[in-house]
């Protein structure tokens, strides 16, 4: 008779990983159930999870595939689980994630503990003054490529529970639900939206990437976000022969290089003269630059740095305009739009005002201008008169300069817009 339990899973391992699951929140997956109706019945389902992972009968369903607009105008295919699946790759995921985090790359900073892509960017930004070239990598579809084979490996040296390695071949397997209900068969890659996707990614990039570069060139340096990544060389010769070299290690590893979208680009500055096609580069939402700066001494020069990114401005005020086409009610009042906009403001000016912040403070500026223009439609007095419904709030900004994030950092109507 075989064991009815063959794999030792806690109970307790499968509601914690619920509780992660319900923080992270998320749309539901193919069979449509949301987290709320999940939580109906949450004591049947969350042993239903444990049960059949348990005896190793799990199996995922399909995943849901829709597609959000980029950045670059083109569509990025995100797969969505069930909420059942999200607490099953969780589990697995708790039980790797401490098997491989202390081996990983230090300059590995994306989905781990106690990284963040500011730690990247900062870290960027530093030996970008030290290195005169950067080599800008693209990885063409990226999660739609990585082979399975090789994913597979890299768990089994890590982890020898064998429900661990189960269970990631099936998600890695696990077929994709188009938007009209036909069913594809996945035979490389990993879904972007699954819980498991990330740290499996990092792991294959780990020994693809990682530990290529340490051996081969251990003495370039590198920040790797997920699949962005930024390399620093000495020379332009050096830059084309990494660069050659990490095309023929892609290559090995099923992955390719994006031909127009990587590219090399010389760190311009005061003490770097001379030109190249490329002096600029986009990393994690800031974009790498020659830019005037100040000294310590008042004197205005010229440095290589980040500041926010053309991407990201144009998507923050285009959520402005949808925030001043959403408040077009005659009952709302400025505390409603302070309540709607405070927090989000505050996580743009957290994470695109920690370098150069003046330039991310001149994007945010827009939300001074959209304020005007709902004062201009909520009251008649304003209509056709934009001056004077911004000096309106200019005042407004005077006597409580705590109700708008913006107007507390010092961004006040008054000021411009």
């Amino acid at each position: 008779m075989p064991e009815a339990k063959p794999y030792n899973i806690p109970k307790q391992l499968v509601w914690e990983a619920y509780r992660r699951v319900k923080a992270n929140r998320g749309a539901a997956g193919v069979d449509g159930e949301s987290l709320t109706a999940f939580e109906k019945n949450l004591k049947d389902n969350l042993y239903k999870v444990w049960n059949r992972m348990s005896s190793g009968s799990y199996f995922p369903p399909p995943v849901r595939l829709v597609e959000i607009p980029k950045d670059n105008g083109g569509m990025r295919p995100l797969g969505i689980p069930t909420v059942a699946d999200r607490v099953a790759q969780t589990v697995v995921k708790m039980v790797l994630e401490p098997l491989v985090e202390p081996v990983f790359h230090e300059d590995s900073y994306g989905y781990r503990p106690g990284r963040s892509a500011l730690d990247a960017v900062g870290t960027t930004r530093k030996r970008c003054w030290e290195t005169d070239w950067v080599i800008d990598l693209d990885i063409r579809a990226f999660f739609d490529s990585i082979p399975h084979d090789l994913v597979e490996r890299a768990v089994a040296h890590h982890a020898d529970l064998p429900w661990v390695r189960l269970y990631i071949a099936r998600w890695l397997r696990a077929p994709v639900q188009w938007p009209d209900g036909a069913l594809g068969e996945r035979t490389k890659g990993t879904p972007q939206g699954g819980v498991i996707s990330p740290l499996l990614a990092n792991l294959f990039l780990h020994y693809a990437f990682d530990l290529w570069m340490r051996r081969t060139f251990p003495r370039v340096r590198f920040e790797r976000y997920a699949d962005d990544t930024i390399v620093h060389c000495r020379s332009e010769r050096q830059a084309r022969a990494v660069l050659a070299a990490i095309r023929g290690r892609f290559e090995q590893c099923g992955l390719e290089l994006h031909p127009t979208k990587t590219r090399i680009v010389y760190c311009k500055d005061d003490d770097r003269p001379g030109m190249f096609e490329h002096i600029r580069f986009d990393f994690l939402g800031y974009t790498f630059q020659p830019r005037r700066a100040k000294n310590r001494w008042g004197k205005h020069f010229v440095s290589f740095l980040p500041a926010i990114s053309t991407r990201a401005a144009k998507a923050i005020r285009q959520a402005i305009r949808q925030w001043q086409m959403a408040s077009t009610r005659n009952n709302q009042r400025l505390e409603d739009l302070a309540r709607l906009t405070n927090p989000v403001v505050r996580g743009w000016m957290n994470y695109y005002g920690r370098f150069y912040r003046s330039k991310c403070v001149q994007v945010l500026r827009h939300l001074n201008v959209a304020l005007a223009a709902w004062a201009q439609r909520k009251y008649k007095r304003f209509r056709r008169r934009e001056r004077a419904s911004m000096h309106w709030l200019g005042r407004i900004a005077r006597r409580d300069p705590k109700l708008f994030v913006l107007w507390e950092l010092g961004v006040r109507p008054e000021a411009g817009g």
